[in-house]
């Protein structure tokens, strides 16, 4: 793996955000949450467990149609999230769609993101605005939400006299609950799987609990990474 070298195929990239949203309707979304490149652990063992995990659960509740790998603009590491991802689709046999953010909230966002096996590529926009045609109040309620933690995070840190969490973690925060809840109002199937069993309660990863306190995500969506691993 060479970091810093963004690997795309222009052969594989069929099309944009609607070409990805049929897409999206026609799959089974599989969001994998977790650390980015600070993640110590070996990417290849955190894969495996994943998958076993996502095995069993599968056993149980066997999606309905083909498999696709939602990704969230990662840059590629050696470790954490990006390279988890990779491994996961080589391993199952799918490609992925790219979920980023615009250029208006984060330039930075969809020029660095790894796009090793993504078929297609929606803007953060275009997801929010079609999850907003489905029901107008959600996206007002999961951003209410996420504000709401924000401000018990802050007022959290503080205390501890620590620094304010940065500006950049509601847009991300944001793009993490929509991207779930919009790929499910779309595909009427989602799966999603965490790559470790305790998250640090100021990672954008914390923000999972929105989507389930809110009720748009379901506990059986959820696939835990086991704690003694």
């Amino acid at each position: 793996m060479v970091l810093g070298k963004v690997e795309r195929d222009d052969e594989l990239i069929k099309g944009g955000s609607q070409e990805g949203l049929q897409k999206l309707s026609e799959c089974h979304p599989l969001v994998i949450e977790g650390m980015g490149g600070y993640d110590i652990r070996d990417p290849s063992v955190v894969a495996s467990t994943i998958h076993d995990q996502l095995r069993k659960h599968w056993e149980k509740i066997p999606p309905q149609k083909p498999l696709i790998l939602v990704t969230q603009g990662d840059p590629l590491e050696e470790r954490g999230i990006s390279a988890i991802t990779r491994i996961m689709s080589d391993r199952l046999g799918i490609s992925r769609i790219l979920i980023y953010l615009d250029p208006s909230i984060a330039s930075y966002h969809a020029p660095n993101a790894d796009r090793y096996k993504v078929s297609y590529e929606i803007s953060f926009s275009v997801l929010r605005d079609r999850l907003n045609r489905e029901d107008s109040k959600i996206v007002s309620s999961i951003t209410n939400v996420v504000a709401e933690y924000l401000q018990i995070k802050t007022v959290k840190r503080l205390s501890e006299g620590n620094d304010r969490l940065p500006d950049y973690y509601k847009d991300f925060a944001l793009l993490q609950e929509i991207t779930k809840v919009a790929c499910k109002k779309i595909s009427g199937e989602l799966t999603v799987a965490q790559t470790r069993s305790a998250l640090s309660e100021f990672s954008v990863s914390s923000f999972y609990r929105v989507g389930l306190d809110l009720e748009l995500i379901d506990p059986s969506e959820m696939v835990p990474f086991p704690a003694d691993t």
